[in-house]
């Protein structure tokens, strides 16, 4: 086990599940788009605020903004472990859909993955 696995839970031998590295920072990933800033008390700017632009009207500068944010955020919070290539944010009615693309850091390995959260999940 290189990593422990999120959400936490445990294996089928009753163990904390692990999991491998990339599988790790798409986790990491998760977590920085997903918490919303205040939510965690010893960190509390941590998270991108892209939960809270969900109901926010739709236009093409809302989504210009959503993905300067989340770059950012990505950046800020996983810099040192990925480089952030390309970002795109969809929404449709109460289903947000985030695609990331980044390159692994350590082993150069080019990643594409889409983190859904809300009705179309």
């Amino acid at each position: 086990m290189d990593h422990v696995d999120f959400p936490y839970r445990f294996d089928g031998r009753g163990r904390t599940a692990g999991t491998n590295e990339a599988d790790h920072i798409r986790d990491l990933i998760h977590q920085v788009l997903f918490t919303s800033p205040g939510e965690r008390v010893m960190r509390p700017d941590f998270g991108s605020g892209l939960l809270q632009l969900v109901f926010a009207p739709n236009s093409d500068v809302l989504a210009a903004t959503t993905q300067m944010l989340v770059q950012g955020a990505l950046q800020r919070w996983l810099g040192q472990l990925i480089v952030v290539e390309a970002v795109t944010v969809e929404t449709e009615d109460a289903s947000l859909r985030v695609t990331v693309q980044y390159v692994i850091r350590r082993t150069a390995a080019r990643q594409t993955q889409t983190f859904v959260q809300g009705g179309g999940a």
